[in-house]
């Protein structure tokens, strides 16, 4: 017997339910209140290499980086190891003058690869994740050298997003 729930419609167990288009929109049913993430992109900022990509797998916290680490929310756990990385959430949303980023929050990622030992604090990461989709901008905790990074990534990226991006954002961004 196949034991389905709403979250395991197909019969394949997801773990984590991502809806396409409008959870507000139609008739209320399945999906509905279910948090869209279509406009979310999450960015890994590389502090050391001084790099950052688009990583999808980090929406279920299955980043490259984070692929077969163990983390905890101690530092110790690191024994004095460890490269640091932003996981910057990145949210968009289209306006009549076409997309811009609208939210950007960063949450705080360790990760001492040569013992597979990672530090984040979850709650953090999802909670900076909610402030990006509401298209608050909170990026205080990362250093000059990651906000330029990210600021030309963003722009290199998609530089018409950037031009119309949320004022809030390019302030905090506007690193020399």
């Amino acid at each position: 017997m196949n034991h389905l729930d709403i979250f395991h419609q197909d019969g394949k167990k997801s773990g984590f339910n991502i809806i396409k288009g409008d959870s507000k929109k139609g008739h209320g049913g399945f999906g509905a209140g279910l948090i869209n993430l279509d406009t979310m992109s999450p960015v890994i900022v590389d502090v050391e290499a001084g790099t950052a990509q688009v990583d999808i797998g980090a929406l279920h916290a299955r980043s490259d980086i984070e692929r077969r680490i163990r983390f905890s929310a101690n530092k110790e756990d690191l024994q004095g190891g460890g490269k640091k990385y932003w996981l910057v959430w990145v949210n968009t949303e289209v306006t009549r003058n076409g997309p811009r980023y609208s939210g950007a929050a960063a949450a705080e990622m360790m990760i001492h690869r040569e013992i597979k030992r990672g530090y984040k604090i979850l709650a953090d990461h999802v909670n900076k994740m909610d402030k990006a989709l509401k298209g608050k901008v909170v990026l205080d905790e990362m250093d000059d050298k990651s906000k330029k990074v990210l600021r030309d990534f963003l722009i290199r990226v998609a530089p018409k997003q950037w031009e119309q991006a949320n004022p809030e954002l390019k302030a905090q961004l506007n690193i020399e």
